[in-house]
């Protein structure tokens, strides 16, 4: 059977996995999305579905204030006595302080939790506080009983090397605490930006696995070994073990994987090996990758010197997949959502709060979601948002509002959003003369950023459908009033490609991907709300 990657489209990368007998599990980072960490369930390696959000209170995860593409990331995600434990960073900080106008002290702030439940739906406990010395922290359960912490190190001093390598401590799995003191066990390669670390353990060598050159195009998987846990280790002979650097665009449609690394390795009940890492596809004009970095599967192979290769031995990602026994099912995705529940469906997530009470109810009104006007569309606070991912370079996506603003401090819509510098809203506002009016506000990001407002679009009174179609790099919106079935399309053409990491400014981190969905803000403080009585997601096949 042959599948086409990436697996998991348009999700998040920095993948874990791990094989609990016949069940595997793939944990990927939510960055400031709640709630936190998305695990995937699969029993052939080809079919996933999303089984848990764990990190779903207050009491786990609170991202009030985190800035966009911080809060959770690399989550790790193993099994050992019988209990899942999870792991993982809320990035609180994310910037740089100058220091006499020379070099610069980079001044972050990450802490590494830990979680565990016994069943992978939950209940997962309250997190215990690990440390708070870099990210991207994992576990390696050794065969003597004794299980060990693993992170990348940041050193945040001024002409330091910021990735400072990988750190190693004992850790009591019972109550969390750390025992005896870290000690570093890998500085990386040249390739640089060492993070990411797996440990491993096979025919008596600890293999150490971490994600080097960046996550942009230098990514990469790089291996090393040794006899001892503590080192040296060895660097793989033939350098990374998987990357697309050097690559070029081989595939029309953006179909070509790029970005590879940050991987993570299972062994299926048979003996056969395993990789899943992030990776990218660009679009075919722009080379922007506006599904962000998904995540991936190939298969391996341990050669007769003990080192781990590709399967073909190239070291290269690869579309096509033919040695997973599954069937997977890779139709374009239509999904219709009434909100007749009184829980909001697994597709959707909000930003940061764990009181989604404040944003949003399903109960208010019976059969529509109720957003309550909160802070400005960009708040990384309080921010009546609830999207779901774009999975697909072509689809359209359209709700249905209720909504009677009062004044221009009040507005509600559909947005295409990727963070509070990158967005298209297509919002119900008012204008001075307290008449509702359509206008689309774009966040761009070039040199600085700009911000745009088109042209008033004057509407009656009553519910109003918003829809927006997305091919590729260009992105339309339309609307539709009462009992109208003709679609009225506004005559602006949006860049849909600004909704990637790549469309940044300078200095801000990008890791999310594009998402869209339904806003609402109240500018003036009075909470006044919109109802939504459906959101319609529908992919198209590339042509």
């Amino acid at each position: 059977m042959t599948i086409r990657n990436p697996i998991l489209r348009g999700f998040n990368p920095d993948p874990s996995i791990v094989r609990v007998v016949d069940d595997y599990y793939v944990a990927t980072s939510t960055f400031e999305w709640y709630p936190g960490v998305q695990i995937h369930h699969s029993r052939d390696l080809a079919n996933w579905q999303v089984v848990a959000r764990p990190l779903s209170r207050a009491s786990q995860l609170d991202m009030r204030g985190n800035p966009d593409s911080c809060g959770v990331w690399a989550p790790d995600l193993s099994y050992a006595h019988g209990r899942f434990h999870l792991l993982f960073t809320d990035v609180k900080r994310y910037g740089q302080t100058t220091v006499d106008g020379a070099g610069g002290a980079s001044l972050r702030d990450f802490h590494n939790y830990m979680v565990t439940a016994e069943q992978i739906d939950g209940p997962w406990s309250d997190p215990v506080h690990l440390n708070s010395s870099g990210f991207d922290p994992a576990l390696f359960h050794d065969d003597d009983g004794r299980s060990w912490l693993v992170n990348m190190l940041w050193d945040h001093r001024p002409d330091r090397r910021r990735f400072a390598g990988i750190v190693i401590q004992q850790i009591d799995l019972d109550t969390g605490r750390m025992v005896g003191e870290r000690r570093g066990i890998f500085e990386g390669t040249a390739l640089g930006f060492t993070e990411g670390p797996h440990l491993y353990k096979r025919d008596g060598w600890y293999h150490l696995l971490v994600a080097e050159g960046g996550t942009e195009r230098s990514h990469a998987v790089v291996m090393a070994r040794s006899r001892e846990l503590f080192g040296p280790y060895e660097v793989h002979p033939d350098g990374p073990v998987l990357t697309a650097i050097g690559t070029g665009r081989t595939t029309p449609h953006g179909a070509d994987l790029q970005r590879a690394g940050h991987g993570d390795l299972v062994d299926t009940p048979t003996g056969e090996t395993y990789m899943v890492y992030l990776c990218g596809r660009p679009l075919p004009r722009s080379d922007r990758c506006v599904l962000g970095r998904e995540t991936a599967i190939q298969p391996m192979r341990w050669g007769d010197d003990g080192w781990l290769r590709t399967s073909d031995g190239q070291g290269r990602p690869q579309l096509d997949v033919a040695t997973i026994p599954g069937s997977p099912e890779h139709s374009p995705l239509i999904e219709h959502t009434n909100f007749d529940s009184s829980i909001l469906p697994t597709t959707f997530q909000w930003l940061r709060t764990p009181y989604p009470d404040q944003l949003f109810s399903l109960e208010a009104r019976p059969g529509h979601l109720r957003l309550h006007g909160c802070e400005t569309i960009g708040s990384h606070f309080v921010q009546s948002l609830v999207a779901r991912r774009q999975q697909a370079f072509r689809y359209h996506a359209e709700t249905r509002t209720d909504y009677t603003p009062h004044h221009f401090q009040q507005a509600a819509g559909l947005v295409c959003y990727y963070n509070a510098t990158k967005f298209h809203y297509l919002h119900v506002t008012a204008g001075d003369d307290g008449q509702r009016q359509l206008q689309v506000l774009s966040a761009i990001p070039r040199d600085t950023q700009r911000s745009t407002l088109t042209p008033a679009v004057s509407i009656g009174l009553g519910p109003v459908a918003l829809r927006v179609q997305v091919d590729h790099e260009t992105l339309h919106f339309g609307y539709r009033l009462g009992d109208a079935r003709e679609w009225v399309w506004l005559p602006e053409i949006f860049d849909a490609s600004i909704l990637s990491d790549e469309a940044t400014l300078p200095g801000m981190p990008n890791f999310t991907g594009a998402f869209v969905g339904m806003a609402c803000q109240d500018l003036s403080g009075t909470g006044h709300p919109a109802d939504f009585g459906y959101f319609h997601y529908e992919e198209q096949r590339d042509a």
